[in-house]
C-alpha cells in the first residue's frame, strides 16, 4: 500500500506476520558489532530487524531464511543465530528474554528454515531491486514483487541478464512498482505461465512477448496501452488476458487468434461502439466485460445469432438503447446506469438481468425466459410489467422498486417460484388475493399508498418470513389466521409510518416468530399487555413516536429481547426490561419519565441506555453508581441561562442530532455539533461517517472544530479554510488515516463580511457521501457534492484517468466507492482529501438544515427528509425520527442525522462594522475556581468535568491551543475581521433540545463488504465503546508543578508567552501556558505545567517534540498538541460513568448536583486534586469552567 507521499506501508506484511519482539541483537561473527535493542519480526519466510522506535517506517534489514540456517548458540543463554542462504549469507544473533520466547522463536524459525524456496513472497518491502541471493536460488517457482520501487538497472534489476537464471519460475508478480517501461529480460524466462504488470503506465508491450509459449495468464490492467502487437496471437495458451483501465479505442484485432482466451476484461477503456458482427469471429469469447468505457452504441445489423457469448458487462456506459436479440445464448446481461429507454433481449437461455438505474418504460424479451432466476428492474420508469414477467417458470427474486407501478398482476403474486419481490416507492393502492401455499419469502411494500392488505394475507403467505410495508396508509392489519393456531413463520414485521392504533397490535399474536417489530409513528395509546406476553421470541421492538403512556410490564416475558426503542411517547414509568437477560438497548428518550425503579443489579449485557430528552426525570447517585459499568449513558442537565443566551444567540439556531448502529452494533458515526463558535455569533456542525471503521470517525469530530478554528484566522476565503481544515485533518491521522478512511461534511455558519446586506452564510465542505441540504421555503435545497464513483461521472473519469482499478463493484482497488475521504492515504491519487466547497447565503425563509450521511439519503429521500422535520419541529426529536425512518426502510448500517433549526429573520440582528485588525482585545478573564477539598476525587477515567450549560467541549479545546497546522504564520492583511451584532429580537429564546442520543440496532448478521477497524489493531490511548470515545493521556508522570492561589495578572501571562504563540488581535484561540487544554465535543485533554522545558523531559510527552511521525509530519516545539498525536503514546484505562462522552453539546454535559459533590468526593478521596488553571477566550461566563485534573503523587 502506498502513502500520501509514495512510500508503501507494510500492511500484507503486517498480515504475514509470524511472531514479534524487541530483543538484544548483533549483527555478523565478529565482536566489532555491539549488542543493541532492536524490533524483530519473523515475517513470512524473513527475518525483520528495524529499530524500535521507527519500526516498519524506517531502515528495515532483511534477512531472507528459506535454505538458511537457524542454530543456538551455546555461549550465551537462551540465543539464536540467523543466517540466509548463499555466497552474500548475512547472520544475526538474537538473545531472548525467556526460556519460553527462546524455544517459541526457535520452533517457528526452523520451519521457515526447512521450507523449500520455491514460493517467495517480498511484495510491500520498498525494495529497489531483487536481492542478490535469490539468483543463486534454482528451485524458485514463483516471485511476488508487487508494490516495490523495483528498477530496471542495477544489480539486481529487472533488466539484469540474472533473470534467466530463474529456470523454474513460473508466475511473477511485478504489479504496482512504476516501471513506465516492459522489462524485455522478462522475455527471456520461457517457463513463466503466469505474469502480472498492472499499473506500471506501460505505453507499449514488445513483440519479444511471443517467446513465452507457456504464458497462460497476462495481467497489463491500469496502463496506458492503445494497442497490442500481433505477434501476440503465438501465445496458444493464453486463456486469462487483463486489458482494463488501458486507452484502448477498440477490441484488438489479435484477440481473434487467441483461441484459448474465453474472457475479455477491458473495463474502463475508450471502447465507444462494440459491433457484434465482429464478435462473430471471436468464437471463443464467451465473456466480455466492458463496464466504464463511455459506450455509446452496440450495433446489431447482423442477421447471424452470436452463439458463444454468455455474459455481457455494459454497466457506466451512455447507451440510449440496446438490442441483444441476435445474443441467443445470453446468460447474463448487466446494463446498471445508463440511459436506457428501450432493451430488446432473447429469452432463451437468459438467467440474470440486471438493468437498475436506466430510463426504462418497457423491457422486450422473446421468447419468454423460462431460465430467468434474478430480475433487477428498479429505478426506472416503468408503469405496468410486461406479461412474460408472469409467465416466467423459474422467477425467485424481482426488484421493481422505484418505478412507477399503479398495480402487482395477481399471477405474479401467486407465482409458485417466487421467493423475494421487492415493490416499493411506488404507486400501488392494493393488493391482489394470494394463491395459498405461496413460496413467497420476502416482500417488501413501503412507500406505496396502500389502505389495506387482503384478509386472507398471512395465513395464505406461510412462508413469508419479512414484510416491509412502512411508510403506507394502513389503518389495520389482517389477522395472522382463521383460526387460534397460527402457522406464521413470519420473523420480520415492519409497520412504521402508517395509521394503526392499538387494536391492530391485538393481532399480532399469531406471529409467535417474530422477532423483529417495528411500529413507529402510529397511532398507538397502548400496546396490550396480555398479547405482548406472547412474543415470547421478540429480540427487538421499536415503538417510537407513538401516544404510548407505559410499556406493559409484560414486556418481561419478552427473554430474548435486547433492544428497546420507544423515543417521542408520553412515557412516565421506566418499563422493565432491566431484568431480561440479553438486553442490551434501551432507548427511552424524549419522554414524560420522572424517576427509575431499579433492580439491585443491572445486567451486564446492557451496553446503552439514553434518558434525554425527559425534563423531569431526577437520578439519585446510587442510580448512578449503578449505571457505571454501561457503555453508553444519554442524560440531560438542566439548562443554564448564561450572558450568551442573553445576547439572543440561541434565538439564531439550535440543533439535535441521532446515531444509530447498524448490524455490527458498532457506532462508526460521529457528529460535531457547536452552536456558539466564537465571541461573535456563529456555530459549527459536522458529521463523519467511517463506514466500517470508528476509529478516523471519531478522531475526526475531536479535532476538526479546532481545526477550523484556527485556520479561519489566516484567511477569509471560504475555499481556503475549508480545504485547509480538511487537508490538515486528512495529515493529522497520521498512520489511523494510511489504511483506513472517512466520508466528512463541516458546515460553518458566520458573517458575510464582503456583503454588508447578507446577515449570514453557511459554508459547506465535504467528502465523501454526507451530504447537507437546506429547506428553504419549505423546498429541499442541496448544497453538498457527493464524490461516490456511481454518482459522480466527473469523479469516475479522473480516477480512471489516474489509472485506478475499479472492481465490479465499483470500489476504488476493492476498498471504497468514495473518490474523496480523509484517510485511506495508500489509495493516492486516486482517493483524495480535497473537499467540495459551497458557500449559500441564509435569508428569512431558510428554517433548517439536515446533514446525514450515506445511509440515511439511500433510504430518506430530500423531500421525505424536510416534510419529516418540518412535521416534528423540535431538532432532536425530528433527527431521532429520521433515524428511526432510515432503520424502518430497511437501513442495516450505521445511520446518522443532524437537523439544526435556524430563525434568521430579516430583523434578527445589525451588523457593526468590521473591527480594525490592529485593534488590541483586552486580556482573558482569570478563571474562577470554587475552593475544595484537595483530595478531589478523579473519575474512572481519570479525567473527570464540569462545563457550563451552554459551553461544548469543542470550545474548550479550541480556546486553549490545539494545533491546526505545524506552523504559525504571522498575522498579516489576510486575518479574518469580525463583526459585532447586537440582537433587537424578543427576549432569550428557550432551548428547543438538548443532546441527541443514539440509538442502535442489534443484529447476529455481520456485514462483510469494506474496510473493518475490527480488523485493525486498536489505537493506543485512544478508546471507544459505542458512541462514546476517551482519548486519555498519562499526565501523571509529567512533574508538573500544579499552582494555587490568585490567577496570574494578564501581564505575566503575556510576558511569558514564546514568540511565535501570541495571541492574534482578533482571534478566536488564544494560547495559554499554564493550562493546555485540547478538547472537541467530548474529548478532554487537560495538561498543566510551568514551562516547555518539563514536557520534553516528561517520558509521556517527550517523545512528541521534534518527533519525525510515520506520516511525514514533525511535531513542532509548541505549548499544545495535537490530541491523536498525545494518544498515541497514552496508556489504555477502563472507562466509566464519570468520563465525558465523545460527542458532548452545550446541553448535554453532566453536572453533578452540589447535593452530590461530597458524596463524590468522599467516595473517591486521595486520588486527584483540583488544578487550577487559565481562563478560556471564546466563552463566557469563564467562572462557570471547571476542569478535574488526576494528579499521581510521588
Amino acid at each position: 500500500f502506498y502513502s500520501f507521499y509514495e512510500k508503501p506501508v507494510n500492511a500484507d506484511q503486517q498480515e504475514r506476520t509470524l511472531l514479534k519482539g524487541v530483543f538484544s541483537v548483533r549483527k555478523g561473527k565478529t565482536q566489532l558489532h555491539k549488542w543493541a535493542e532492536r524490533q524483530v519480526i519473523l515475517c513470512g519466510t524473513s527475518l525483520i530487524v528495524a529499530s524500535v522506535k521507527d519500526s516498519l517506517t524506517g531502515k528495515m534489514h532483511i534477512l531472507p531464511l528459506v535454505g538458511g540456517k537457524v542454530e543456538e548458540v551455546k555461549r550465551r543463554q537462551h540465543c539464536l543465530m540467523f543466517s540466509s542462504a548463499g555466497p552474500q549469507a548475512q547472520t544475526y544473533y538474537v538473545n531472548f528474554d525467556t526460556l519460553a520466547d527462546y524455544q517459541r522463536w526457535h520452533r517457528q524459525a526452523s520451519k521457515v528454515v526447512s521450507q523449500t524456496i520455491s514460493l517467495v513472497d517480498l511484495s510491500c518491502y520498498s525494495l529497489e531491486e531483487v536481492p542478490e541471493y535469490l539468483f543463486y536460488c534454482q528451485d524458485v517457482t514463483h516471485l511476488n514483487l508487487r508494490h516495490n520501487f523495483m528498477s530496471l538497472d542495477g544489480p539486481g534489476g529487472l533488466s539484469t541478464a540474472y533473470f534467466r537464471r530463474f529456470a523454474q519460475l513460473r508466475s511473477l508478480n511485478l504489479s504496482h512498482n512504476g516501471l513506465g517501461v516492459f522489462p524485455e529480460s522478462l522475455c527471456e524466462i520461457q517457463t513463466l505461465t503466469e505474469l502480472y504488470l498492472s499499473c506500471n503506465g506501460l505505453s507499449a508491450v514488445p513483440a519479444r512477448l511471443e517467446n513465452l509459449q507457456s504464458l497462460q495468464t497476462l495481467c497489463l490492467d491500469g496502463n496506458r496501452l492503445d494497442s497490442l502487437p500481433e505477434e501476440l496471437g503465438k501465445l496458444s495458451q493464453l486463456c486469462s488476458l487483463g486489458l482494463s483501465f488501458n486507452d484502448f479505442p477498440l477490441i484488438p484485432g489479435v484477440v481473434e487468434r487467441l483461441g484459448a482466451l474465453d474472457k475479455l476484461a477491458m473495463a474502463g477503456n475508450r471502447v465507444e461502439t462494440l459491433d457484434l458482427f465482429g464478435l462473430l469471429r471471436m468464437t471463443h469469447i464467451k465473456s466480455i466485460d466492458l463496464r466504464l468505457n463511455g459506450l455509446r452504441c452496440v450495433k446489431s445489423e447482423t442477421l447471424e445469432p452470436v452463439k458463444h457469448l454468455t455474459q455481457l458487462d455494459l454497466r457506466d456506459n451512455q447507451l440510449t438503447s440496446l438490442d441483444l436479440s441476435s445474443a441467443c445464448s445470453l446468460e447474463t446481461l448487466q446494463c446498471q446506469r445508463n440511459q436506457l429507454g428501450a432493451l430488446t433481449l432473447s429469452g432463451f437461455t437468459l438467467r440474470t438481468l440486471h438493468a437498475r438505474d436506466n430510463r426504462l418504460t418497457t423491457v422486450n424479451i422473446y421468447p419468454v425466459p423460462n431460465q430467468l432466476t434474478h430480475m433487477d428492474l428498479s429505478r426506472n420508469l416503468l408503469e405496468y410489467l410486461p406479461d412474460w414477467v408472469c409467465d416466467s417458470r423459474k422467477i425467485e427474486v424481482l426488484d421493481v422498486s422505484h418505478n412507477l407501478l399503479s398495480e402487482l398482476p395477481a399471477r405474479l403474486l401467486s407465482s409458485l417460484s417466487l421467493r423475494k419481490l421487492l415493490s416499493g416507492n411506488n404507486r400501488l393502492e392494493s393488493l391482489a388475493d394470494l394463491l395459498d401455499h405461496i413460496p413467497l419469502e420476502t416482500l417488501d411494500l413501503q412507500h406505496n399508498k396502500l389502505r389495506e392488505l387482503p384478509e386472507s394475507f398471512f395465513y395464505k403467505a406461510l412462508n413469508l418470513k419479512y414484510l416491509n410495508v412502512s411508510a403506507n396508509a394502513l389503518e389495520t392489519i389482517p389477522p395472522s389466521s382463521q383460526s387460534e393456531e397460527s402457522l406464521s413463520t413470519l420473523q420480520e414485521l415492519y409497520l412504521t409510518g402508517n395509521k394503526l392504533n392499538e387494536n391492530c397490535a391485538a393481532l399480532l399474536v399469531g406471529h409467535q416468530n417474530l422477532r423483529v417489530l417495528h411500529m413507529a409513528y402510529n397511532q398507538l395509546q397502548s400496546f396490550p399487555a396480555s398479547k405482548l406476553s406472547k412474543l415470547e421470541v421478540l429480540e427487538e421492538l421499536n415503538l417510537s413516536g407513538n401516544k404510548l403512556k407505559t410499556i406493559p410490564s409484560t414486556v418481561s416475558s419478552c427473554k430474548r429481547l435486547h433492544t428497546l426503542i420507544a423515543h417521542s411517547n408520553h412515557i412516565s414509568v421506566f418499563p422493565e426490561v432491566l431484568s431480561l437477560p440479553e438486553i442490551k438497548l434501551v432507548d427511552v428518550s424524549c419522554n414524560e419519565l420522572t424517576e427509575i425503579l431499579l433492580p439491585e443489579s443491572l445486567p451486564s449485557t446492557l451496553q446503552e441506555l439514553d434518558l434525554s430528552g425527559n425534563s423531569s426525570l431526577m437520578l439519585e447517585h446510587k442510580t448512578l453508581n449503578l449505571f457505571s459499568h454501561i457503555s453508553t449513558l444519554k442524560l440531560d442537565q438542566k439548562p443554564a441561562v448564561t450572558a450568551g443566551d442573553a445576547q439572543g444567540t440561541s434565538t439564531l439556531w439550535d440543533h439535535g442530532y441521532a446515531e444509530m448502529c447498524g448490524q455490527r452494533n458498532k457506532l462508526c458515526v460521529s457528529v460535531l455539533a457547536v452552536d456558539r463558535f466564537g465571541d461573535s455569533p456563529e456555530a459549527a456542525y459536522g458529521i463523519f461517517d467511517g463506514d466500517r471503521n470508528e476509529e478516523v470517525s471519531r478522531l475526526l469530530q475531536c479535532t476538526m472544530g479546532d481545526v477550523l478554528a484556527e485556520e479561519i484566522q489566516h484567511s477569509s476565503v471560504d475555499s481556503v479554510y475549508m480545504s485547509n481544515t480538511f487537508l490538515t485533518s486528512h495529515r493529522k491521522l497520521g498512520m489511523a488515516g494510511q489504511k483506513l478512511g472517512a466520508s466528512a461534511l463541516l458546515c460553518y455558519i458566520h458573517h458575510e463580511s464582503s456583503e454588508p446586506g447578507r446577515y449570514f452564510s453557511l459554508t459547506v465542505a465535504n467528502v465523501g457521501t454526507c451530504q447537507a441540504v437546506l429547506c428553504r421555503d419549505g423546498q429541499p435545497l442541496a448544497l453538498s457534492k457527493v464524490f461516490s464513483l456511481e454518482q459522480s461521472a466527473e469523479e469516475m473519469e479522473r480516477v480512471k484517468l489516474a489509472k485506478a482499478i475499479i472492481t465490479e463493484d465499483n470500489k476504488v482497488s476493492g476498498v471504497t466507492c468514495c473518490s474523496r475521504l480523509l484517510g485511506c492515504s495508500y489509495l493516492f491519487p486516486w482517493v483524495l482529501p480535497k473537499p467540495w466547497v459551497h458557500t449559500e447565503p441564509l435569508c428569512s425563509q431558510d428554517e433548517f438544515l439536515i446533514l446525514g450521511n450515506k445511509a440515511l439519503f439511500q433510504k430518506v429521500s430530500y423531500q421525505e427528509a424536510v416534510s419529516t422535520v418540518l412535521a416534528v419541529r423540535d431538532p432532536r426529536a425530528a433527527a431521532k425520527k429520521l433515524c428511526t425512518l432510515a432503520q424502518s426502510y430497511g437501513c442495516r448500517d450505521n445511520v446518522g442525522a443532524v437537523v439544526v433549526a435556524l430563525h434568521i429573520g430579516e430583523d434578527s440582528c445589525t451588523c457593526e462594522p468590521p473591527l480594525s485588525t490592529t485593534e488590541a482585545r483586552g486580556p482573558p478573564l482569570p478563571i474562577s475556581v470554587s475552593p475544595c477539598d484537595p483530595a478531589t476525587p478523579s473519575s474512572s477515567s481519570g479525567i473527570a468535568s464540569e462545563f457550563n450549560s451552554e459551553m461544548s467541549a469543542s470550545e474548550v479545546g479550541s480556546e486553549a491551543g490545539s494545533t491546526a497546522s505545524d506552523e504559525h504564520p504571522s498575522l498579516g492583511p489576510m486575518a479574518r475581521p469580525e463583526r459585532r451584532c447586537s440582537f433587537l429580537g424578543p427576549g432569550v429564546y428557550p432551548a428547543l433540545f438538548q443532546r441527541q442520543p443514539s440509538s442502535a440496532t442489534f443484529s447476529s448478521n455481520q456485514s462483510d463488504n469494506g474496510l473493518d477497524s475490527d480488523d485493525e489493531a486498536p489505537l493506543e490511548g485512544v478508546i471507544s465503546n459505542g458512541s462514546k470515545l476517551e482519548v486519555e493521556v498519562d499526565i501523571h508522570c509529567c512533574a508538573f508543578q500544579l499552582r494555587s492561589g490568585p490567577p496570574e495578572s494578564p501581564k505575566d501571562l503575556d510576558g511569558r508567552h514564546d514568540s511565535r504563540g501570541s495571541d492574534y488581535p482578533n482571534s478566536k484561540m488564544r494560547r495559554q501556558n499554564s493550562v493546555v487544554v485540547s478538547a472537541t465535543n467530548g474529548c478532554l485533554l487537560a495538561v498543566c505545567g510551568r514551562e516547555i522545558s518539563d514536557l520534553k523531559k516528561s517520558p509521556s510527552t517527550s517523545s512528541l517534540f521534534g518527533k519525525k511521525l510515520s506520516n511525514g509530519s514533525v511535531v513542532a516545539l509548541e505549548d499544545s498538541h495535537n490530541i491523536i498525536e498525545v494518544a498515541l503514546e497514552a496508556p489504555k484505562k477502563k472507562s466509566g460513568y464519570f468520563a465525558a462522552p465523545a460527542q458532548q453539546d452545550p446541553e448535554d454535559q453532566l453536572i453533578i448536583p452540589p447535593s452530590l459533590e461530597q458524596d463524590v468526593r468522599e467516595q473517591l478521596r486521595g486520588q486527584s486534586p483540583v488544578v487550577p488553571g487559565p481562563p478560556s477566550s471564546r466563552t463566557a461566563p469563564l467562572e462557570h469552567l471547571r476542569i478535574i485534573v488526576p494528579h499521581q503523587r510521588g
